[in-house]
């Protein structure tokens, strides 16, 4: 059979499609997989690398404000939709997971009469999928949404990227052994409590400014700094408490080693710290649909985290909550959470349904 993924743009879309598409390939090894994406998103990169062909359609923009783009919109949106119905000849069945890529591929799905299964990483679900779900009833969310169809749908988790499944599994029989080993291999120590910091692929320019003001207050705190700056950002001058990247390759090692998380708050890394994390600081992206708020919900729920809004966050909140945030993350529970580890398997069960459905 032939299978094809949509989701592209952003890790939130791309990493939870390639952990279903590598669990379907495991069970399914004769089927072709193949991915739809734009020529602009992070699936340039990671889809080929994980082995799985890419074809491209043109990138639809819907802007939230009247804008000279949305009257091209609807030109763009005819050219994707031809594209990828292009991309879909010959498919069995369309897993899309929102972003970009999806809405013209759902559209496209529903008028060759392609089975249609959609996954939603957010808690608060984008326009995309919430398109999709007119078309289908095999739904699947990572966690509980409030309204709409979506609601209605499988809660199945968020599928895990393979190092931080493995890392999970790995660390369940000693959690404790499992962090302290973590930072020995990062060269840090194990005595002294360490922060991972990090905004997104490309980082945050106004949020690395407010976290190089603060070092004095970091290095008074006897804190130790893991601070990935983004691929875009020069890197700082790295400290004997302070070791600025520009990219994390060892994510997992990283989760399993930090005390205390300061990150945004998409629906990839929250699952990741609901996995693997001890207790975080989320700053949502302040634009958007608001999701990034909601996410955190996964993780503040459990009282292993907190949000703060983007304006708040400056070098004088950090001096007045710091040590607070360091007593928050030595009362949590060195334990991760499984609940997302069977998430990618949960939702081939999913798209079997649905293809044995087509077959009736």
């Amino acid at each position: 059979m032939k299978i094809v993924f949509a989701g592209g743009g952003t890790a939130g879309h791309v990493e939870p499609a390639l952990a279903v598409a590598r669990t379907w390939r495991a069970s399914h090894p004769n089927d072709q997989i193949e991915f739809l994406g734009t020529k602009s998103g992070l699936e340039n990169q990671l889809v080929p690398a994980a082995g799985f062909n890419l074809s491209h359609i043109s990138k639809v923009v819907i802007p939230r404000k009247i804008t000279l783009s949305l009257f091209v919109a609807p030109t763009t949106l005819t050219q994707a939709f031809l594209e990828a119905r292009a991309g879909l000849k010959g498919a069995d069945l369309l897993i899309g997971f929102g972003g970009y890529v999806s809405g013209p591929a759902y559209l496209a799905a529903r008028s060759l009469s392609i089975p249609i299964v959609i996954h939603e990483a957010n808690a608060k679900p984008g326009l995309a999928n919430r398109l999709g779900a007119l078309f289908t009833n095999y739904l699947a969310v990572a966690q509980p949404v409030r309204s709409g169809k979506l609601s209605k749908a499988l809660i199945t988790g968020l599928p895990l990227r393979a190092d931080v499944a493995g890392a999970l599994q790995k660390s369940g029989n000693d959690w404790q052994s499992a962090r302290t080993k973590a930072k020995g291999a990062l060269g840090i120590n194990a005595s002294e409590p360490v922060i991972a910091i990090f905004f997104g692929s490309q980082g945050s320019v106004k949020l690395n400014q407010v976290i190089a003001e603060s070092l004095p207050i970091f290095k008074k705190a006897g804190a130790q700094l893991v601070h990935a700056v983004g691929k875009s950002n020069q890197l700082p001058k790295a400290a004997p408490s302070y070791k600025p990247v520009s990219y994390i390759d060892d994510m997992a090692g990283l989760y399993l080693a930090a005390d205390l998380i300061i990150a945004r708050s998409g629906a990839v890394t929250c699952s990741e710290v609901n996995a693997l994390g001890k207790y975080a600081l989320f700053i949502p992206l302040p634009i958007g649909n608001g999701e990034q708020k909601v996410n955190a919900r996964l993780v503040t729920e459990q009282s292993r985290g907190e949000i703060l809004d983007q304006n708040e966050f400056t070098p004088q909140w950090i001096e007045k909550h710091l040590d607070r945030l360091l007593r928050n993350s030595e009362r949590a529970s060195a334990a991760g959470n499984s609940s997302d580890l069977l998430a990618s398997e949960k939702i081939v069960a999913l798209m079997e349904e649905a293809l044995k459905a087509k077959a009736k």
